[in-house]
């Protein structure tokens, strides 16, 4: 069983180094025209020859970002509440919910944004109401069950010794809070927001539905735009081997490395931390 489970580890990472190979391979004839940093900056124009993914990049950066501020504070009070201060039967009850959130099929929340929020935003911001602004709120929501479940997880396995000693001196709650939790539990609240924010940028039915899908380098949140995920969804080329259609590749292989970037920022800073406190990710 141990030489089995090797070579299923083994296997998993060459998968994974092969799928990369093979975005690169099918990138290839883009790529050949310039390097992969002369398709990020160039704008997309494809009746001029122009393949540049530069407007996705930032609307899914930006997208991701601003989920990632809006949903951080949220969850973070939301989990304190869960660990700290909420009655014992309340706190079941929310952390339940929590995770019923987290395995709603993400189709429901843009369907569900388009009849609630998308009027509200046309009303508050003008335009057609589908613009970055929306779809972040909504990618913070989608995000959400991710950072609140991290957190949780965090500051429960805090030191109680600590825990009470600081609260043996006199400390209120919120100063164990400051003084005996937050010093513990920083790595896995850094791993949950770091988690999340690679879920926000990866995620495609939502940019779709809420986002505008105009091409365009946006100006402002208020701004229609299309992210990396979506345009890889709407662009259709007849020809496979054209291309417009070697540039989605370009796409996926901006998106693996970012989710590789944020998986070896996770596993840093999880095997940074003393061993009796790392987390299993």
């Amino acid at each position: 069983m141990k030489y089995l489970f090797q070579w299923a580890a083994f296997g998993s990472a060459l998968l994974t180094a092969a799928i990369f190979v093979i975005l690169y391979l099918l990138s290839l004839p883009l790529l050949s025209q310039g390097t992969l940093w002369t398709v990020l900056w160039q704008p997309w124009d494809p009746q001029h020859g122009s393949f540049g993914i530069y407007p996705m990049v930032v609307t899914s950066l930006s997208s991701a970002f601003v989920a990632v501020a809006i949903s951080t504070p949220l969850c973070f009070g939301c989990a304190l509440f869960i660990t700290q201060y909420g009655p014992r039967n309340i706190r079941r009850w929310m952390l339940n919910l929590v995770r019923l959130m987290g395995s709603i099929p993400t189709v429901v929340y843009g369907f569900t944004a388009l009849f609630l929020l998308v009027p509200r935003m046309r009303e508050a911001l003008g335009g057609s109401g589908l613009n970055i602004a929306t779809a972040s709120l909504i990618l913070a929501l989608l995000i959400a069950p991710t950072l609140i479940l991290f957190f949780v997880d965090s500051i429960t396995q805090s030191s109680q010794r600590d825990c009470h000693t600081v609260t043996a001196l006199g400390g209120t709650r919120a100063q164990v809070i400051r003084h005996a939790v937050l010093p513990q539990a920083w790595p896995g609240l850094v791993n949950g927001i770091l988690l999340g924010l690679g879920r926000a940028m990866g995620d495609t039915l939502i940019s779709l539905m809420l986002a505008g899908n105009s091409v365009q380098t946006p100006d402002a949140l208020t701004d229609s735009a299309r992210t990396l995920t979506a345009h890889i969804a709407l662009v259709i080329a007849a020809d496979v081997a054209s291309l417009e259609f070697r540039s989605l590749f370009a796409c996926a292989i901006v998106l693996y490395l970012f989710s590789a970037l944020l998986v070896i920022g996770v596993r840093w800073i999880n095997h940074s931390q003393p061993l009796s406190q790392r987390r299993m990710l």
